[in-house]
Parts: C-alpha cells; sequence; structure tokens
C-alpha cells in the first residue's frame, strides 16, 4: 500500500498544495514550523478521519478561512482508493472514500493503513499511563471497527455517567442505566485490547531481538483495571459487578473509578520493569520495536503493508537503531520528515524524492 498523490487547501499553513510522493522513500526537509508535521497529520488523518495532535477538526482550518479540505490516492495490493475529508467551521466534517459520502467515521477505517512515529512515541514507555492507552486505541481503531465503536460509545457514556455524579442527588436505579451500558462496551475493549497485546508483544519481542543483536528479551504485558476472562458475556459480567462495588468509591470521586479508561501496559527487558528501572537507551529501543511491531500486526492481520510517517524522530536515534530501521523498512512507503539531510539516509536511501518545505510550500 503507498499514497500516490496529496491535495490540500487551506490545511493548516498550507493554503494550496498538490504533490506526487514516490512509492517507497519521501523526504521531507525544512526548518522548524514550516509545516512538515502538519503535512504528515493530513495524511494520517486519511487513514482514521482525525488527527493526531488534537481533537477539534476546526483547528486544521487555516486562520481566517472556512474550510480545509483534504484529498489522497493511494494504491492498494488488489484496487486503488480515494479519500477526501472537508472540514468546515467548527463542527462539520464530511469524508468520502472512492467519491460515496460515508455516513461515520469509522467507516472509513481498514482502507489506507498509517503509522506515524514521532518523539512523543519515545516516551510512551516511561509517561503517563493516558499516552500508553491512546497508542493502543490509535492502533486498534484502524484494524477494528468494531473495536472503535466500543470506545466511542464507552467514552460517551463514561462523560454521561460522570456529569451524573457530580449532581447533588442521584438515582440509582438511573445511574445503573450506564453501569449496563459500560459494562457493555467496556467489556469489548477489554476483549480487543487483551488480543492485541498478546499480538504485538510477540511481534516486538522478534524486533527487540534483532535490534540488540540477541541481548535483549521484550515482553510487554497487559494491566487491565478490571479482571480478564476470555468468554465475552462473563467479561461483561465482571466489569458490570467492579462499577456496583465502587459505587462508594465513585460517589466519594464523584467520577467513575474503575474500568478500561483505567487501564495500562507495562515493558520488561530481561525480567526488568523499563518505566521503573530502564535506562533512556532501553526505553527508546522499547519504543522502536514497539512501533515497528505496529507494521507487522497491520500485515498481519490486514494482508497490506502499512505506510510509516516519522515525524523528526531519525534525529531522536543512534546510530544502531538508524541502521536497523533503515535496514528494515524495505516494504513499507516512508514519509520521513527531517531539518537536516543526514547522509545515512541520504546514502540509504539514494532513490528517495525529496521535498522541499518553506512556509507551507514546496520550493
Amino acid at each position: 500500500m503507498y499514497i500516490t498523490r496529496l491535495e490540500l487547501k487551506n490545511f493548516r499553513n498550507y493554503e494550496s498544495l498538490e504533490a506526487d510522493f514516490d512509492e517507497k522513500i519521501n523526504l521531507i526537509l525544512g526548518n522548524n514550523a514550516q509545516g512538515k508535521t502538519n503535512l504528515i497529520e493530513s495524511i494520517y488523518m486519511t487513514s482514521i478521519g482525525r488527527s493526531f495532535r488534537t481533537a477539534k477538526d476546526s483547528e486544521v482550518i487555516m486562520f481566517g478561512r472556512d474550510e480545509a479540505l483534504i484529498k489522497v490516492n493511494a494504491e492498494k495490493k488488489f484496487s486503488d482508493t480515494e479519500v477526501e475529508i472537508r472540514i468546515k467551521g467548527a463542527s462539520k466534517k464530511s469524508v468520502k472514500k472512492d467519491g460515496i459520502p460515508l455516513k461515520k467515521s469509522s467507516e472509513l477505517l481498514e482502507n489506507i493503513m498509517i503509522v506515524i512515529f514521532s518523539p512523543e512515541d519515545m516516551k510512551i514507555v516511561k509517561d503517563e499511563p493516558e499516552k500508553r492507552r491512546k497508542f493502543i486505541d490509535r492502533e486498534l481503531c484502524q484494524i477494528s471497527p468494531k473495536y472503535y465503536d466500543s470506545l466511542l460509545n464507552y467514552k460517551k457514556i463514561l462523560a454521561q455517567r460522570n456529569a451524573y455524579l457530580k449532581e447533588e442527588s442521584i438515582d440509582p436505579s438511573l445511574l445503573d442505566l450506564w453501569d449496563s451500558q459500560l459494562a457493555g462496551y467496556g467489556a469489548n475493549i477489554i476483549t480487543g485490547r487483551k488480543k492485541f497485546i498478546e499480538s504485538i508483544s510477540g511481534f516486538s519481542a522478534k524486533i527487540h531481538r534483532g535490534i540488540t543483536a540477541g541481548g535483549e528479551e521484550l515482553i510487554i504485558e497487559y494491566e487491565p483495571d478490571v479482571r480478564v476472562t476470555e468468554n465475552p458475556e462473563d467479561q461483561k459480567m465482571f466489569f458490570y459487578e467492579e462499577i456496583k462495588k465502587a459505587f462508594d468509591s465513585d460517589m466519594r470521586n464523584r467520577s467513575t473509578t474503575r474500568g478500561p479508561h483505567k487501564d495500562d501496559i507495562s515493558f520488561f527487558v530481561n525480567g526488568i520493569n523499563m518505566r521503573s528501572f530502564g535506562s533512556q537507551g532501553q526505553q527508546r529501543t522499547c519504543a522502536l520495536s514497539l512501533k515497528l511491531a505496529e507494521l507487522d500486526l497491520i500485515k498481519n492481520e490486514t494482508g497490506e503493508d502499512a505506510i510509516l510517517l516519522l515525524d523528526d524522530v531519525m534525529s531522536e536515534l543512534d546510530g544502531t537503531r538508524q541502521e536497523y530501521l533503515i535496514k528494515t523498512l524495505k516494504d513499507n512507503q516512508l514519509f520521513i520528515t527531517t531539518t537536516d539531510l543526514d547522509e545515512r539516509i541520504l546514502g540509504e536511501f539514494k532513490d528517495a524524492k525529496i521535498f522541499n518545505i518553506y512556509q507551507g510550500k514546496f520550493r
């Protein structure tokens, strides 16, 4: 799978842009604040329908303009596809796939598969649990529309329940309506995350052994807030029971204290918890292994080679990790943003297509 063409209008600092890309390597060069990450953001939005930088679609519209447009054409293994996204004002977004208007964003999933790796991802091992949950959700949403819908509904119901818990008077029977729905959608999320972590741990371990020349063994473990079971109905029941047990705690905190919104994952190298005791180099190797494992997981689940966006991340990696990354990614289309043209990268990617960006324009 690879993107052949991109068109932007009034997107961030791009008033108008049209670009044709190489099916393998695309180097995006430019100083800071010229639009490199904006370009990466626009490409990413065509895979999942929303930005990885903001929850507000209106923020991608160029200042002083009313509407933004993103359009991409991509070649897949057995077909081609076109995605068009128009964002108008603060609340109106329209999405078309192959010329057909979509009723909801989840219809865009499983179409253009993209993995993004940025300097922020380097911190995923040691940062707060929310970052790790976002990582899981972002990747699972791409390959599972069911998970996407469950997550969307879970968040909506969780927000309603939390708002109600702040009221002066609480009706337990009304609260129970939210509890039952929360347990149903939450059980789907827990089941999806368990399977995802088991798969990504296996792929990550293999990559990690390659980077460390067999010297280190990586294991990624799911840390669910609610006990996990294999049976979906039992999972719903377990979660529902946990919500009921947490009623007094919820009332004291005025928020929902149990559920997958409290989940986490841990990284162990040779049995040592990397969050607490790993060096910065080890934590970065874990992060790199994790991101590359996403490509293997997507290929395994969909049969497609995902597109990899490397947003200013090469400078964060030492020579060993850069070399492994470069030599591993032979089947994937790459978009690499950087402020400087590294000789190592240029030497490995002699046929790369190079784009120089200055103030939202190619030059």
